[in-house]
């Protein structure tokens, strides 16, 4: 029993002398099995001239869109464009075949012809009683008839010429041409389809597209924001300082011509809580078609603004947050605001960053507050590459 007790004893000692040299190891330096800190890029946050680029999704209208509309009823006869073809004003489209106006046209004025003819026979009697009054041959209420019936023959042909002109003018709507130049839209109706005045759909739809209209909206914050960058005693006076606007087209690509930023909805929408702008773009080629949709994208230059890149900031419940470290290399979680538009590739920082500071360029997902990491200022010397 005591030899057995002595090898415990022996073995409790050696335990614990093996625990007193591993605290000793551990308030030392690092041993072999330690891992040493994680190298990130960084990169000391700059004040740097940049445009910010907010993007607003547009619709897109043509400067007319003008619906084709039958005046009269009738059969179409024959259709001179097709769907998409470009036409110019005055240009025939659609022959109507309505036959009962042309018999209007020789009814009134075959009708002229009757009331002419009356004119003149009215007019010889007024010739004819004239000097029989002159030599008290017979009353003067004899020439005074005569000269009202002449008044009232010859109104009668201002009604036949009116009449005929009405008809006239109905029969010239049997011929159907575009009001404007623009381009065709659908066709519904074919040939020999019966239409009238009253017809659902128009015959087709004629749009100016010379110029295009891009409308987009702006939240009552952003309105606000806006009257107070830019100066100006009334709404046009400040839209006339906005800079040129870029279109961005449904495929992602950059619409050539440049835009102006025109008018704006003096009301806000109850419904949506914004305000309608409209920004208008020339269209020389004819590139952009009516009814399509794109992104006006309005630059803001910014004067020596804190920039840091997107990829450096992470979003936790509504705030946005970077790590900045320290000259030990201890990343703190640290809170900014930015502007609400960002400017491309970066953020424009307003609040919780200064000049000079160290800020963890990317693999922010690898991170935790207070972490300790090494940081490497050659990696992270791209981080305004894109500024250049």
């Amino acid at each position: 029993m005591k030899a057995k007790a002595s090898i415990l004893a022996g073995i409790s000692s050696a335990v614990l002398l093996l625990a007193a040299c591993g605290g000793n190891q551990q308030q030392g330096q690092p041993g072999a099995g330690a891992q040493p800190p994680q190298s990130f890029p960084v990169f000391k946050v700059e004040q740097k001239d940049a445009t910010i680029n907010t993007d607003y999704p547009a619709t897109l209208q043509g400067q007319q869109n003008i619906e084709i509309r039958p005046k009269i009823d009738g059969y179409i006869e024959k259709i001179y464009i097709d769907e998409g073809s470009v036409v110019k004003k005055g240009q025939l489209l659609f022959t109507i075949n309505a036959p009962q106006y042309a018999q209007e046209v020789n009814t009134a004025a075959a009708a002229i012809s009757s009331a002419e003819a009356d004119v003149n026979a009215a007019q010889l009697q007024v010739n004819k009683t004239r000097p029989l009054v002159e030599k008290d041959i017979i009353s003067k209420f004899e020439l005074e008839s005569a000269e009202l019936t002449l008044q009232s023959r010859r109104a009668a042909l201002k009604q036949a010429r009116a009449t005929l002109a009405n008809a006239k003018t109905n029969i010239s709507y049997t011929q159907v041409t575009s009001p404007v130049n623009g381009v065709v839209g659908a066709i519904p109706y074919k040939l020999g389809s019966l239409i009238n005045s009253n017809t659902a759909e128009p015959l087709t739809t004629v749009s100016n597209i010379g110029k295009i209209y891009a409308y987009f909206a702006l939240n009552e914050k952003q309105l606000l924001d806006f009257s107070r960058q830019y100066k100006g005693s009334s709404l046009d006076v400040k839209l006339k300082q906005l800079p040129p606007v870029t279109l961005i087209l449904a495929d992602g690509t950059e619409y050539p011509e440049k835009g102006k930023v025109e008018t704006a909805n003096g009301l806000i929408n109850t419904a949506t809580g914004s305000s309608q702008l409209r920004a208008t773009f020339d269209n020389p080629v004819r590139l952009i078609r009516s009814g399509g949709s794109a992104v006006v994208r309005i630059p803001q230059p910014i004067k020596g603004g804190l920039l840091v890149p997107q990829k450096s900031t992470y979003e936790l419940q509504g705030k946005r947050f970077v790590y900045v470290v320290d000259n030990s290399g201890k990343a703190k979680s640290t809170e900014i605001k930015t502007m609400d538009a960002p400017s491309g590739q970066y953020f424009v920082v307003t609040d919780g960053l200064k000049g000079g500071e160290t800020v963890v360029f990317d693999g922010l997902a690898n991170m935790h507050d207070g972490m300790v990491i090494k940081p490497d200022t050659k990696a992270g010397e791209g981080a305004y590459n894109d500024l250049k």
